[in-house]
Order: C-alpha cells, then sequence, then structure tokens
C-alpha cells in the first residue's frame, strides 16, 4: 500500500481535501436551511438536487474530458465548486441552493470521474485492489474531518462556507502540478436497463433502494439532526459516524461474501438495517443510542452497495461487466435523485424527524423481502465459483467501478492459476 501511496500520493491529497469540502458542505446546508428557517420539505429538494447533477455529470463528463483533456475539465469543475460554496451563505435562497447543488453534483461527478481515470492509470495488476482501498479509505476520512471542522465556527456566518471553499481550490494544486502522466480516457457502451434486470433483478431492485438509502444518509442526515434538536457538535459526530460504520464493517462483510451464497448475506445486511433504523425511530432522542444505529445503519448500507454489484457480476461474462456498471449506477443515480424528496415529505407530516429511519427502515425491508423472494426461483451460485467482492464507496463512478471488476477479475485468475 505504500507503493500506491507514493505513486499517487497528490491524487489522494487531492481528493481528501475536495471530500472534504463535499462533506462540510452537505452537513452544513442541513443545519444553516434551520437557521434559514427553510422548511424540511424545501431542504429536501436542495439535497436532491446535488444528485441530480450527479446523475447528469456522470454521463456528461466522459464528453467534455475526450473533447478538452482531465487537466482542463478537473481545473473548470474545482473553480466552479468554489464559486458555489461562496455563493450559498451569499443567497440564502431555496431556488439558489437548488442550483447551486446542480452544479456542485455535476462538478464532483466530473471530479470523480477525472481523478478515477488517473488512479485507474497509475494502478498496476499486483497493487489495484491496495488503490481501492486506499481510495475509499481517504473519501471517508475527508469527509469525517469535514464534520469536525464545522465545529471551527458559527454556522450561522461565512467562514464555515469559505473553508470548505479553500480547501478545493487547494486540492486543485497537488494534483496539477503532479508529474504523473493525463491517462488515456476511453468508455464502454452501456449495457441496455432490459438487459442488465434480465440478468439480475436483485442487483437493479438493490441498487435503486440503495440510491434511496444512501442520499437519505448523505443528504438528510443533517436536516434529520437540525429537526431532532441536535447541537451542531452532535449532528457533526451523527453524520460522522455512518461514514465511520461504512468503513470498519466493509470488510468483514466483504469477507464473508466470498464464503456463503450473496443473496443469502444481502438478505441479512438488509435486515439488520431495518431493524437499525427501527431502532432509530424508537430511541433517536437518546444520543448514544442514535450513534449506535447510525453506525450499524451505515455499516451495512455502504457493503450492501459492493455486494450488490458483486451478485450481479457473477451472472455477468467477463467482457459485460464494464458495459454493466454503466445502468447500475444509473439506476442508483435515479433511486438517489428520489431519496431527499420522499424523505423530506416523510418528516415533514406528523412523523417528523422519525420519518427519516422510517425511510430507510422501509427501504431496507423491501430489499430483504425481494431478495429471499429471489433465493426460491434462482438457484445460488456455488460461492467457490463467484468472483471477489471489492470495497466501492456509494459515490464511485463507473470509472471505480470497472476498475474494481478488473482487480475481481485478476483475483480470480491469479487463484485459478495457483490451483
Amino acid at each position: 500500500m505504500l507503493q500506491v501511496f507514493t505513486s499517487a500520493w497528490a491524487l489522494l491529497l487531492g481528493m481528501c481535501l475536495l471530500m472534504i469540502g463535499n462533506g462540510m458542505q452537505g452537513t452544513l446546508l442541513g443545519i444553516r436551511g434551520g437557521i434559514e428557517s427553510f422548511s424540511t420539505f424545501e431542504m429536501s429538494i436542495v439535497m436532491s438536487s446535488y444528485f441530480v447533477g450527479f446523475l447528469g455529470g456522470s454521463r456528461m463528463a466522459p464528453g467534455m474530458i475526450r473533447r478538452v483533456g482531465h487537466v482542463r475539465v478537473f481545473a473548470a469543475v474545482a473553480s466552479m465548486i468554489s464559486a458555489v460554496m461562496i455563493l450559498y451563505p451569499t443567497f440564502p435562497n431555496i431556488a439558489v441552493w437548488s442550483v447551486g447543488r446542480v452544479l456542485i453534483g455535476f462538478c464532483f461527478s466530473a471530479v470523480y470521474v477525472t481523478a478515477e481515470s488517473w488512479l485507474n492509470n497509475s494502478a498496476t495488476n499486483e497493487n489495484r485492489g491496495q488503490a481501492l482501498s486506499l481510495y475509499m479509505i481517504v473519501q471517508t476520512m475527508g469527509i469525517v474531518i469535514a464534520q469536525a471542522l464545522l465545529l471551527t465556527a458559527d454556522p450561522s456566518g461565512f467562514v464555515l462556507f469559505v473553508i470548505p471553499s479553500v480547501l478545493v481550490s487547494l486540492a486543485v494544486t497537488p494534483i496539477l502540478l503532479s508529474i504523473s502522466p493525463t491517462p488515456a480516457f476511453g468508455t464502454t457502451k452501456p449495457m441496455s436497463l432490459r438487459a442488465l434486470a434480465t440478468v439480475s433483478p436483485l442487483g437493479c431492485v438493490g441498487m435503486f433502494l440503495l440510491g434511496g438509502v444512501f442520499s437519505a444518509q448523505f443528504g438528510m442526515a443533517s436536516v434529520y439532526g437540525a429537526e431532532a434538536g441536535l447541537s451542531v457538535a452532535q449532528i457533526s459526530t451523527f453524520v460522522a459516524v455512518f461514514f465511520v460504520g461504512s468503513v470498519i464493517l466493509q470488510y468483514p462483510i466483504g469477507w464473508v461474501s466470498d464464503r456463503m451464497d450473496r443473496r443469502l448475506l444481502i438478505v441479512i445486511t438488509s435486515v439488520v438495517g431495518c431493524a437499525g433504523s427501527i431502532a432509530g425511530m424508537v430511541f433517536g432522542h437518546i444520543f448514544p443510542l442514535l450513534l449506535i444505529v447510525s453506525f450499524v445503519v451505515g455499516g451495512m448500507s455502504n457493503p450492501l452497495y459492493s455486494l450488490l454489484i458483486a451478485h450481479t457480476n457473477d451472472f455477468l461474462e467477463h467482457e459485460d461487466m464494464a458495459a454493466a456498471s454503466g445502468g447500475m449506477l444509473f439506476i442508483n443515480g435515479l433511486g438517489a435523485i428520489l431519496g431527499p424528496i420522499i424523505t423530506g415529505w416523510m418528516m415533514g407530516t406528523a412523523l417528523g424527524p422519525g420519518g427519516f429511519y422510517l425511510f430507510t427502515a422501509v427501504l431496507f425491508a423491501v430489499l430483504a423481502v425481494y431478495g429471499t423472494y429471489r433465493a426460491t426461483v434462482r438457484p445460488a451460485i456455488p460461492s467457490d465459483e463467484t468472483g471477489n467482492y471489492v470495497p466501492i464507496y456509494p459515490a464511485a463512478t463507473t470509472i471505480a467501478v470497472e476498475l474494481a471488476q478488473e482487480h475481481a477479475l485478476e483475483s480470480d485468475t491469479s487463484v485459478d492459476n495457483a490451483a
């Protein structure tokens, strides 16, 4: 892993700073929205707008990169992100914030495509898995650090918006001054959604449902905290624990997934996530228990994302995996757009803040039931014939998913050769 860090330190440092900026603005807007007296539903529109932009960026960014190159795209979108973060406190208006979130979602999608292309170019067959793991750890670390930085100033002022703007601007420096060569960029024609649904119905349904779960966590957790009357310190801790749980539990769940029927593990993790969400509804007023719930729900939802991709790959030919990744991420993006809107509507009813956890509980429950049903209509693939599980961050683009698939294929090949 030291070799990976040495060869890609500029990229990893830049991505960490970018994730700090993204993590700060996401949580800060939820807190500032309460200060500005925006309704829960209005904030849900703002939070959903990020995923609209992200989905659009994932479709358009590859074309932009092919036309003008990685460096220009990266510099342009980073500048846009930095500018929008300053505009938020200047114009505290729902329409302005929503447009800003669309732009930031679009720009971060382009950032991820660019960064993951560089990562793929610098990785070798021997360290591809380590590169992915380090990339995911750096992303999560950035979001966790962001929550701590929220305690450095008053959320009703400008300072907390200036900090991420400056960090995003600084993030560009190590990456653009890196001596690493600009990678070649190509795209794979995506598999049709109809064909993908035929290959893996559970993968498609699960990715749509998880899009809602993840976007609720990433977009509405801070809104939930503000509605529940948590302090800024409590909200930042609450949000951070989601991501801490996702990293800590990702690897043990992945280890188990390579040794049992993945559908059964998908059902088990969904049931645990559902139980954790129900506990959040019941014990949300007890902060220490709320943190345990946050750890469990985050620790189940993020590994589920990687589980569903691995499960879908088990039914694909090697040459079709890259084409399928685009369809999987598009389905996940649709769910992510709807997640904050439905969550905001539920929280705005008589359910109050409890609507946040009711929404995730329902999605986990539907996934558990559907996974159980699919296990009755299709025979399981023996665990020694399935591909390897590779941890992937839910905000990853098709580049990172294809990188993970390449690593899984290489691992399978090395095991076969050793046998």
